[in-house]
């Protein structure tokens, strides 16, 4: 079922902000350069472009697959040699654009952040409705092992919904039995994962998380764990946020244990940073496609 186009205006909107920061940031990355300085810059970008981040910026570097965004006074910078995949989400009214890129500095990673991109342009050339699942992860699987580099198996493609970045349906880079298939009107996140073949290819949950997300209203003693619960619920509803969005939505002195008690209450939950298991390096690549009658459209 195609989208109405009022939605489809915004969708486009949001994917045409998220192509443009996308690829200035691919021209502003900087090894030394701070990272805080990525997210920040990336996310006042969107911004201005009359967007809104529809997750914190992800600057994830070598091992770290995903997830990583600069806490307040980060102080970690690009190491040199690295490889870094910048991931960046925009929403218009809701409806959200999510596009990612790897930026490299080492030489012997070029052919691996290039065969995550080869994966992402197979993905487009396949998708279409009534493909199944199945198939659609068996030819990313072969359109990456063929150019000698691992998928990362267990993360994945996703369906996007209205302030959800993931609404339930997954798109696997890896073979794995499915009776589902592609619909038309959907509209995915395709993002193959791509590492080295020695590699484990997965991820672990690490130490760090530096991303959340709004789960359900509590009654809270504190008021201001009220005060910031409210505040993350009316600004960013069910989309992930950084604690670098809450600087100064109540005082200082009690911010550590408002925020605490929101995590232990479980009225909030954290995204662990992702890492590949084996601690070797990751490449990305992400599009958001349109599902249309005859193929898909790139949004971003």
């Amino acid at each position: 079922m195609a989208i109405p186009g009022e939605v489809f205006q915004k969708y486009r909107l949001a994917g045409k902000i998220a192509r443009e920061v996308r690829e200035e940031m691919r021209r502003t990355v900087r090894e030394g350069m701070p990272i805080i300085d990525i997210c920040e810059k990336a996310e006042s970008l969107i911004r201005k472009k009359g967007g809104k981040p529809a997750f914190p910026c992800n600057v994830s570097v070598n091992e770290i697959a995903a997830h990583y965004t600069s806490p307040p006074q980060d102080k970690r910078t690009v190491p040199e040699n690295s490889i870094v995949k910048i991931d960046i989400g925009v929403h218009v009214d809701g409806y959200i654009a999510d596009t990612a890129v790897t930026v490299c500095f080492n030489p012997e990673y070029d052919d691996l952040a290039d065969t995550a991109e080869e994966a992402l342009k197979k993905a487009v050339e396949i998708l279409q409705p009534g493909l199944s699942l199945s198939r659609f992860g068996s030819t990313i699987q072969k359109t990456i092992k063929t150019r000698g580099f691992k998928p990362v198996s267990n993360l994945t493609g996703h369906l996007i919904g209205r302030y959800l970045i993931h609404a339930g349906k997954s798109l696997p880079n890896v073979f794995h039995v499915s009776t589902s298939r592609v619909k038309e009107g959907e509209i995915y996140g395709v993002e193959p994962f791509t590492t080295v073949a020695k590699a484990a290819g997965r991820v672990e949950n690490g130490e760090e998380a530096h991303i959340f997300r709004y789960l359900k209203h509590k009654s809270l003693k504190d008021p201001y764990a009220k005060r910031l619960l409210n505040h993350i619920r009316k600004n960013f509803q069910t989309l992930p946020f950084t604690e670098r969005w809450l600087q100064g939505c109540v005082p200082p002195s009690s911010y550590e244990t408002a925020f605490s008690g929101l995590l232990s209450s479980k009225a909030l939950m954290s995204y662990p940073v992702f890492v590949e298991a084996s601690r070797k390096p990751v490449a990305q690549a992400e599009h958001t496609i349109l599902v249309v009658k005859d193929g898909c459209k790139v949004l971003t």
